[in-house]
This record gives C-alpha cells, sequence and structure tokens, in this order.
C-alpha cells in the first residue's frame, strides 16, 4: 500500500508531503488546483516517461517520492529478492527529473532503471482515470479481464509457455526445410573449400618455418661465404687452427712427458681437437646440402604464396584456416543428416502442437463457460451502480488465420497465439430493448465509468494490487447515481487501498480520509498545498461541492447530515 508520496519542484507543486491510511481516501479541492498533478506525478513513479517539461519553472530539477508497505508474498515482493532488496523494508522508490534530460531512478536508494521501476511497482498500485477508461475501450484488454476474472491465468501463462517454446522450434524447422532445398548448391561450394584446403596438406606452423627457409635461401651465397671462410680458417688454409692446435698438442704430449701435470690439459686440448674437427666437418656437410638447394627458393616462395591465399581466403591464421576446415567438415556432415534432422524436429512439433492445441481448446471451452458467469456478474454490479436492465455479453470470434501461414499455427481454424484462440469483445446495452454493440461503440462517459467501477468490484478478490487511485470516477454521474458509486468505493475499500478524487460530495462523504488540495500565490508564485480535514473542515468542503463557494446555512445542514450518515448509508 501508499503510505506516503513527496513531491517537489514539480508543475506548480513547490513541496508537497502526503500520508496515506488504509481505507477510501478522498482528494478533493477547486477546479485546476493541482489534482490532476498528483496524478501524473504517481504515474512517473509507476513508470511513466518524464520530460524536462514537468519541473517548475525557474528549478533545475523536479523530485518526487513514493513510499510502499510490500507484502510478503506479493509479485513486488519476488522481484525485489531477485534483485537484492529486502521487501521487509519496504519500497521507496524516487525519480529525479532534471532540466538536461538526464533523469535518474532510484529504488531503495540504489540507481535503477525503467525496466526495473516498472516492474517492481507494477503490482502495487493503478490508476483508473480517463486514461483507464479509454483503455477498457480497448478490445485487447477484454480477454485478460475476464481471465481475470475467471481465474485462469494460471492456465493462460501455460499456453504462452508452450508457445514460447513451439515458435523456435517451426522457425528452426522452416530454416532446415530452406537449407534441404539450397543443400546441393552448399554441398558443392562447402565439398570445394574442404577439397582446397585439405589438398594443400598444410601443417601447423609450417608457414612460420617456410618464412625461415626462405629467408636463408633468399641469403644462400653469404651463408656459404661465412661457412667456406669457418673451414678455411678452422682447417685448411696455410696456419689454420686445428693445425696451429696440434703443434700445441705435440709440444705439450712431450712436455708431459717430463711434468705429469700436463697430461690433462693435453687431453683437454685433444677433446677440442677433435670437437672443431666435427664442427669443420658439420660445416661442411651443411654446405654440401646448400649446393643441392640451388633451385628450392623457387618453391619455397609458392608454397608460401598458396598457403598465404588460403590464410586470407579462410581466417587470416593457420589456426583459424584449421578451424574454418574444421567447421566446413561439420556441416557437409550435417547436409549428410538433414532429411535426418527435419525428422525429428517435425517429430518434436507434433507432439508440442498437440500438447498446446489440446490446452487452447480447453482453454477456449472454460472461457465461454466462464463469460455467461462474468455478464451475469457485470450486469448485477451495475444494476447496483443505477444500470438495472443493461445486457451484457462476451463477444467470442476466432482470431484471423491466413493460408499462408504454416499450418502448425492453426487450431480448429482459428490462428494461434500466446494467449490461446480467441478474441473477446465485450458487448453491452444499457437501455433495454438496444441492441447489443462493442462498449467502445455504445457507453457514454457515465455508464463508462460505471462500467469500469463495476469491473474493479468483480476483480476485486483476485486484483492484487494494493492500491487503486481513482481519477474522474464521477464523469458524467451525479445525484443518486454518486452516491452509491460511493457506496461501491467503500466496499471496494475494504480490499484495497482507494484513493479518490471527486468533485461530487455524494462520493466525497464516504471517505475514511480526506484531503483538500488549494491553489495559492505567494512571494508572486502560484503553488499548490494539500492538507487533511478535521471533521468540521471536511463538512465545510462537502458544503462548497454541493453550494459552490458561498456556503450557506443550508448547505452546512445538508453536509453535516452526510457525514452524519455515512455509516448507515454505507451499510444499506
Amino acid at each position: 500500500m501508499l503510505r506516503e508520496l513527496l513531491i517537489k519542484n514539480f508543475a506548480i507543486i513547490d513541496d508537497l508531503n502526503i500520508r496515506f491510511d488504509d481505507g477510501l481516501t478522498i482528494l478533493s479541492g477547486e477546479t485546476g488546483a493541482g489534482k490532476s498533478i498528483i496524478i501524473n506525478a504517481v504515474n512517473l513513479l509507476l513508470g511513466s516517461r518524464a520530460s524536462a517539461k514537468m519541473i517548475r519553472d525557474g528549478c533545475d530539477s523536479a523530485e518526487l517520492s513514493a513510499f510502499f508497505d510490500v507484502p510478503q508474498d506479493s509479485a513486488a515482493a519476488a522481484i525485489m529478492n531477485q534483485n537484492g532488496y529486502d521487501p521487509g523494508d519496504g519500497l521507496l522508490v524516487r525519480r529525479v527529473i532534471a532540466a538536461n534530460d538526464r533523469h535518474r531512478i532510484y529504488v531503495n536508494d540504489r540507481m535503477a532503471t525503467m525496466q526495473m521501476l516498472s516492474a517492481v511497482t507494477s503490482g502495487l498500485a493503478s490508476i483508473s482515470s480517463q486514461h483507464a477508461h479509454q483503455g477498457l475501450l480497448k478490445e485487447n484488454s477484454h480477454l485478460t479481464i475476464l481471465d481475470q476474472f475467471g481465474a485462469l491465468l494460471p492456465m493462460v501463462r501455460k499456453v504462452s509457455d508452450l508457445y514460447e517454446k513451439f515458435v523456435p522450434m517451426l522457425q528452426t524447422l522452416k530454416a532446415l526445410i530452406e537449407k534441404k532445398e539450397n543443400q546441393d548448391k552448399e554441398k558443392a561450394l562447402f565439398q570445394f573449400q574442404l577439397d582446397e584446403i585439405n589438398d594443400a596438406d598444410i601443417q601447423p606452423g609450417e608457414d612460420e618455418q617456410l618464412e625461415k627457409d626462405r629467408l636463408r635461401l633468399k641469403n644462400a651465397q653469404s651463408l656459404q661465404w661465412s661457412i667456406q671462410t669457418a673451414i678455411e680458417t678452422l682447417q685448411r688454409a696455410d696456419g689454420a687452427i686445428v693445425e696451429q692446435l696440434g703443434e700445441v698438442r705435440k709440444s705439450l704430449e712431450k712436455a708431459s712427458q717430463l711434468d705429469d701435470m700436463l697430461s690433462t690439459a693435453v687431453d683437454r686440448l685433444s677433446d677440442h681437437l677433435y670437437g672443431l674437427e666435427d664442427v669443420t666437418q658439420m660445416l661442411q656437410d651443411r654446405l654440401n646440402t646448400m649446393d643441392m638447394e640451388g633451385d628450392r627458393l623457387e618453391s619455397v616462395e609458392a608454397r608460401l604464396d598458396l598457403i598465404n591465399r588460403l590464410k586470407r581466403k579462410y581466417g587470416g591464421t593457420l589456426e583459424t584456416l584449421f578451424q574454418t576446415r574444421d567447421g566446413i567438415d561439420a556441416q557437409l556432415r550435417a547436409i549428410d543428416h538433414l532429411d535426418d534432422d527435419i525428422e525429428t524436429r517435425r517429430g518434436q512439433i507434433n507432439d508440442c502442437y498437440d500438447q498446446i492445441a489440446d490446452l487452447a481448446r480447453r482453454l477456449s471451452k472454460k472461457r465461454k463457460h466462464v463469460a455467461a458467469d462474468f455478464a451475469r456478474a457485470v450486469e448485477t454490479e451495475l444494476g447496483s451502480l443505477r444500470m438495472s436492465g443493461t445486457h451484457f455479453e462476451v463477444q467470442f470470434s476466432c482470431l484471423p488465420y491466413g493460408s499462408s501461414d504454416s499450418a502448425w499455427l492453426g487450431v480448429d481454424g482459428s490462428q494461434l497465439s500466446a494467449t490461446g484462440i480467441d478474441q473477446a469483445v465485450f458487448m453491452i446495452a444499457p437501455n433495454v430493448g438496444e441492441p447489443l454493440k462493442p462498449l467502445s461503440a455504445t457507453a457514454s462517459g457515465g455508464e463508462l465509468s460505471r462500467v469500469v467501477l463495476a469491473l474493479k468490484a468483480i476483480l476485486a478478490s483476485t486484483d492484487m494490487v494494493g492500491t487503486v487511485i481513482f481519477d474522474e470516477v464521477d464523469a458524467g454521474i451525479g445525484g443518486a447515481v454518486a452516491d452509491v458509486v460511493g457506496k461501491k468505493l467503500t466496499a471496494l475499500s475494504k480490499k484495497h487501498q482507494l484513493i479518490c478524487i471527486t468533485h461530487l460530495p455524494q462520493i466525497a462523504r464516504y471517505g475514511d480520509h480526506h484531503y483538500y488540495i488549494q491553489k495559492q500565490v505567494k512571494k508572486g508564485r502560484t503553488i499548490t498545498t494539500i492538507r487533511p480535514m478535521d471533521t468540521e473542515e471536511r463538512i465545510k468542503e462537502i458544503a462548497r461541492m454541493l453550494g459552490g463557494e458561498k456556503i450557506t446555512p443550508t448547505a452546512l445542514e445538508h453536509a453535516r447530515n452526510l457525514v452524519a450518515t455515512r455509516s448507515h448509508a454505507a451499510d444499506t
């Protein structure tokens, strides 16, 4: 339930703080005092779009806040728990509307998105205004109202869940069939690509090795000269290193006959000599090999060109080239199994279709059964609202089903949707002897207000919304009708917290709480104020509503009687 509402720098409201209690709260005041502004503020706190134009002139920003009690078993509590909020602390929503249109939303003092705001408040409060009345004229809402009355929403959700699973299955089958139609062309392309890669027989890291080979072969002459020079210096030239070391070893061998300590040095020198001879042989072998590679540079460059062309075509690196090859291979295997996949998917779709078609048929049958009870309930409620003799009916029709649509989306000639196979339209004949016509083409403003109120009364036990705000519930009515509307609001307030903006004293007298909204001029600026009224102030306000600004003793007496007999009237 809504416990507190704060509005600051919003339109002509400077700074407003309203506390709300259980039961029926009446908001009244002169025309233009700012009652609609309060409704706009609540709408914003429930997730409506904000605009910098809403900010009070001369201010940089406007701020709106609302605090709600949150029932532990409510949808709002579940959403809060899912997002790390403790519903036991209640719900504080706050919006800051900035002049630069960089608006901010806070949920329990944490930044939040518009989606989060709408989700967490959707089950806490609703506004029944002229806009809501127009919403009732939209026939796509009628089926939802009927389902809510008949406790069919869980069944609708099952249909919706199956539908959300079913449609992607149809899309997958369509893609498989289209793929099969193009499979010969695709298969030829895939096979060509796979053969092109496989025929190249590229090995991991081959491109890097070939680059090294190309660099070496391009510098073969320089390498040969370096190797030949090394061989000459080590062994073949006059005074070569090996020759000199050989002479050194001979000299030390003679010396070691006189000094045993030199034997180790002689042995190590011998090892080095053998090592240098091995190095020389290795260099000679490499030189002989290079002599045989005279024409290899051309073949290395040709191989590199092939590998680089395939890399550019299939991904840029050998790793991506191999990944592409594996993917093409998998797609070829998938094409080979395409017929099996199509049959498997058709079997799955048939199973799912049988489930959703059976559920949609049963839902449709229940709706038609519930519709009769619903129509009687609406007629009874309208009778209590001085619209006796009204004939009300729910008219069903099939959703349009085209021959071009998938056969699986049709059930008994009707288009299958997430809500089943039905369309529903509320038909009404407010006067005896008149033919039934769609609600949108028949009801006057006063009649529509009472239809809305009748639906609210009927759905009171199933509607989980804690707070209902009525704006213009008195549109087009007055006198005795207004009195019965007030009684109906009193009855509704036993199950919901009701906040009602009204101009009619017959409705205002039924309020458990009464606030007066007033427009004043302070320091050259127009501001809106609101204040709770005690019993005497309330009597004066109802007297004003009865007779205008000049309150006569007769009006006061009448107002006093209206307030005094409120409880008795509400029970009759």
